[in-house]
């Protein structure tokens, strides 16, 4: 009976230590291929006679036919369809800067090439985060940092452009008062690339191989006007005064309709060929190739069965077109099937085709093809061919701007010009404090009004004006522990449980029931690993000369979660300590343990390796269980001692291709990255970094396509190194095409790989970027962020202000000031995270892993702590609502919201629009929505002036429904801390399609 009721408990627990898909999972994550995006192909075209006419290469995508098949059908849904590089995460001077009070300096580099920096404080998205936004307008582009802000030590020039890299001049950076340089910085800006979008559209029939017989078509088919109508919504050229993408709005010489959107705030037309104007003289139909041909993307909708000859790039002889995308219509399964084509100078860009690249849902194909598009085109627009023409221009731009500037330098007050390497928010002598802010008030008059202008002429995307439902984001958290009282050291997940070291000892903790405490807090747990398939705790603890390596069973530590017993102690685990491990700083083990658990101990600048043999069938029986030691030290043997130069900061464990003899170990020390053969001890340099101060972040292993690679975090540079196999003895590690790196917008403590996205963790944000090129697809602020957990779930901890009245305490301080009274020195606009009346509170949230690589799963693992079921919650009434139209004005009540939003900016309202005008005019735009005739594509469009620009009219007049986490949270009803944190967009910019 004894035997019986040991061999249930073993057996219970047996589904414990069994490898579970989010581990496996956790593993894959890292694992990524480029043949998603497609592969280079050289193209043929021929005439009818089969002679060759051009050729060219191009990158083709037509869904991944590699990708894993073993998985059931409906178990993958599309994470990774996002813009990249949104503008509202990437625009800086026109979201930050024009209207508010900054600064901005002149200097010329070592090279005597002129810069231009701008700084301004602000207040990150309304979360009363105060920090520096920072600009360096060169020749070779714009970068962008973001600095944080401490009321203790003021910020320099000279620091901000160190951050850049940026420390030898030859002339010093010199501050510009004219408040007219606001105009000239935002045209710099404006060289990124137009926020709004002209596609080319070509209709061709089946057979047809010529771009003359395509173009020549003077009608389309029923099925093709189905897919014009699925794009847009046709428009009347004539007295057009929206977006018109190079098409003639006042005499119908470029036809009398077109077809015109709004998509995620951006505005696009299409140059349809069967709605340009035709000519039956002229076979080449030249006005349409003006058109179409000038096109970065077109996209070519054909006719015929896929038997037919298919579509090729070079039957265009377009130098500008650089991305074709093929769509097919097939009238059985009424879906349609798409095709990209890319010419091979193109960076990737996403999202990757489905396989097959087939969609029978017509909503989410438009989404897909229009996000695709908007993607290609900016992905285009770093080909050499147009950043060459780019940089050509910004060079001439900061050159005639800096001659223009340079005399207005000595007309200025001499002590504001001794400002150059000055604190960014000096105080000013009371002699001059009257001055200096007058010269403000006028400076941040002229920024609002030039803000007003370029939100009415649509040259800032339209979804700063529109509202949207929320939608789902893969990165959306979900509350995991409210009110969480302690300091956290570190953590691990186990099962759907998270281990965490906290002040107060080792605690297990478990979403809605009480953390149960397995140490006390004698044990200090520094670094952990949880291995549920090995039936393994990893730890070190304490530090200094008392640092060591714990080994523990989970199965231990389970039965005595189980059994109650009395908590364990420091003193306790002297039989579970490793062997040489003393004296330890840091630790690493192998993400990928296929055969063998790897795990390398740092000791100053000695490693040391030590290894764990276990059953190749990574198959943990009853009878193993009940035969194994409770203490697991004796399963691990030394293997080797190797020495370095300098104690590591960073390490990570690379595995082979054979894992025989050629794993390796990737280290961080002074200012480089090496390779180090785990079996010779030889180092090889990876890559020397050439900046002063190092700030050394991470070194993730990724796998592409199984060969191994390193994204090596440090500063704000993440950089991709791939690594070849070792070829007689040493890893190939010279630069590759393959090779690519990009900069976060603010130093990162924490960065986290989830294929096919790559998470920084900074001090109040988290920034979301794809791996395959480093595109920007989102930041979200987080007060007090730290990154707990992220082996298979991400867990971070958060502040969340639990306060009633936060909403009107920042009305009532935005409403004190005016442009007119304005200045630097009110430290009030920047309120710290706790203010009176608000009770701070610690939260543990979690992003679920499945959603970030899209993939649904399901857990075999129960909780140490019970056996329940824990479902992803979602917010009720959300999912539900779908995305369709914006809402609408109409051209008056446009005229006079700008008109009065003008008044108010010039301090010409004495009082602010009341709440309930808002309220109203928010009630007629609903009622206006519902109604079928009211919803066209002329008044819709029209919402782009309707700017979060306006940010004092904004703040008062909520057009945000329930996108708003805020206006969400109100709604239910509920306090924030129980509430999932949301990570979807935090500006007031809320997202929707405008078909």
């Amino acid at each position: 009976m004894e035997l019986s009721s040991a061999e249930g408990a073993s057996t219970r627990f047996l589904g414990l230590t069994q490898r579970s898909v989010s581990e496996d999972l956790g593993c894959r994550r890292g694992e990524f291929s480029r043949k998603h995006y497609g592969s280079v192909e050289l193209l043929i075209s021929s005439d009818a006679d089969g002679a060759i006419q051009r050729a060219g290469r191009f990158r083709v995508e037509n869904g991944s036919s590699g990708e894993n098949t073993d998985y059931a059908p409906g178990t993958w849904h599309r994470t990774d369809v996002h813009l990249e590089n949104p503008e509202y995460h990437t625009r800086w001077y026109f979201k930050y800067f024009l209207g508010k009070v900054h600064q901005n300096y002149i200097g010329t580099d070592a090279e005597k090439n002129p810069f231009f920096l701008s700084v301004v404080l602000s207040d990150q998205n309304n979360q009363r985060i105060p920090q520096y936004h920072s600009i360096l307008w060169r020749k070779t582009g714009t970068q962008k940092i973001c600095l944080p802000y401490s009321p203790t030590k003021t910020l320099s020039v000279k620091s901000i452009l160190s951050a850049m890299s940026l420390d030898k001049f030859e002339k010093s950076p010199r501050e510009i008062f004219d408040p007219e340089i606001q105009k000239d910085l935002l045209v710099l800006e404006e060289q990124e690339g137009s926020v709004n979008f002209k596609f080319g559209v070509l209709y061709a029939k089946d057979g047809q191989l010529t771009d003359d017989e395509m173009f020549s078509n003077e009608t389309g088919s029923e099925s093709f006007q189905r897919f014009l109508h699925l794009l847009g919504d046709t428009i009347t050229l004539k007295g057009w005064s929206g977006y018109r993408g190079g098409l003639d709005t006042k005499n119908d010489t470029t036809g009398t309709c077109s077809i015109y959107t709004v998509f995620q705030g951006h505005e696009i037309m299409f140059h349809v060929s069967t709605m340009l104007p035709y000519s039956r003289e002229n076979k080449q139909q030249v006005e349409r190739k003006r058109h179409i041909g000038n096109d970065i993307v077109t996209i070519i909708f054909q006719e015929g069965e896929e038997s037919s000859p298919a579509f090729k790039p070079s039957m265009i002889r377009s130098h500008f077109t650089h991305i074709f995308a093929l769509v097919r219509y097939n009238k059985q399964n009424d879906s349609y099937r798409l095709k990209i084509f890319s010419e091979e100078s193109v960076p990737l860009f996403g999202p990757p085709l489905p396989s097959p690249p087939v969609f029978t849902n017509h909503q989410e194909f438009r989404d897909f093809v229009l996000v695709k598009l908007i993607n290609g085109e900016k992905a285009t627009l770093e080909t050499p061919t147009f950043s060459q023409k780019r940089q050509r221009t910004l060079d001439m731009l900061i050159r005639s701007l800096s001659q223009d500037m340079s005399p207005d330098l000595h007309k200025g007050n001499n002590m504001l010009n001794r400002r150059s390497f000055s604190d960014v928010l000096p105080e000013s002598p009371k002699s001059t404090r009257k001055k200096e802010e007058a010269r403000q008030a006028e400076f941040v008059r002229l920024g609002q009004a030039l803000k007003l202008k370029t939100t009415v002429k649509g040259n800032t995307t339209a979804n700063l004006a529109t509202t949207g439902f929320c939608k789902k984001e893969p990165w959306e958290s979900q509350s995991f522990c409210s009110n969480f009282p302690h300091e956290v050291v570190c953590a691990d997940s186990w099962g759907q449980s998270l281990l965490v070291s906290t002040d107060a000892g080792i605690l297990l903790i478990d979403d809605g029931q009480p953390s149960v405490p397995v140490f006390d807090k004698t044990l200090q747990i520094k670094q952990m690993n949880v291995l549920e398939a090995l039936d393994l705790l990893i730890a070190r603890t304490d530090k200094g000369k008392d640092s060591r390596i714990l080994v523990f069973r989970l199965r231990a530590i389970q039965k005595a979660i189980e059994t109650k017993k009395i908590i364990r102690s420091k003193y306790d685990c002297r039989e579970n300590k490793l062997e040489r491990t003393k004296g330890c700083h840091l630790y690493a083990i192998n993400t990928h343990h296929g055969r063998e658990l790897r795990i390398v101990v740092a000791i100053r600048n000695k490693l040391l390796l030590v290894t764990k043999k276990y059953n190749s069938l990574n198959i943990l029986t009853s009878t193993s269980l009940l035969s194994s030691p409770e203490s697991p030290v004796e399963e691990f043997q030394y293997i080797r001692e190797i020495c370095l130069s300098d104690p590591p900061v960073v390490m990570t464990l690379v595995d082979g291709p054979t894992g025989d003899s050629d794993n390796m170990i990737c280290v961080a020390y002074r200012h480089q990255f090496d390779l180090v053969n785990e079996s010779t001890g030889e180092s090889y340099r990876l890559h020397h970094v050439e900046t002063n101060r190092v700030n050394f972040v991470a070194a993730i292993d990724v796998y592409e396509d199984g060969e191994a690679g390193l994204l090596l975090c440090y500063n704000y540079v993440c950089q991709y190194r791939k690594v070849y196999p070792f070829s007689g003895g040493s890893p190939v590690v010279q630069p590759s095409a393959y090779d690519f790196h990009f900069s976060w917008n603010q130093v990162p403590y924490a960065v986290v790989c989830a294929f096919p996205y790559v998470l920084a963790f900074t001090t109040d944000s988290i920034e979301i970027r794809l791996v395959v090129n480093g595109n920007l697809v989102h930041t979200a602020v987080v007060p007090e962020l730290q990154l707990v957990a992220s082996r298979s779930d991400i867990y971070f901890r958060a502040t969340a202000a639990v306060s009633g009245s936060s909403d009107s305490t920042s009305k009532e301080m935005s409403s004190k000031s005016s442009p007119q009274t304005l200045t630097a020195y009110e430290k009030q606009e920047f309120p710290l995270p706790s203010l009176e009346g608000e009770v701070p509170c610690k939260n543990l949230y979690k992003i679920p892993l499945s959603n970030l690589v899209g993939r649904s799963i399901e857990r075999p693992l129960k909780s140490p702590l019970a056996p329940k079921v824990i479902t992803t919650t979602t917010l009720s009434g959300i999912t539900s609502l779908p995305v369709t139209h914006s809402l609408s004005l109409s051209r008056m009540e446009i005229k006079e919201i700008a008109s009065r939003t003008r008044k108010e900016l010039l301090g010409l309202l004495d009082e602010p629009i009341p709440k309930t005008e808002c309220a109203q005019k928010l009630k007629k735009v609903s009622r206006r929505q519902s109604d079928p005739k009211q919803g066209t594509v002329r008044s819709s469009s029209s919402d782009r002036i309707i700017s979060s620009s306006f940010e004092g009219y904004s703040e008062r007049c909520h057009l945000s429904t329930s996108s708003d986490p805020d206006t969400l949270a109100n709604r239910e009803e509920s306090s924030p801390s129980s509430y999932p944190f949301q990570l979807i967009s935090l500006y007031d910019e809320d997202i929707i399609d405008l078909k």
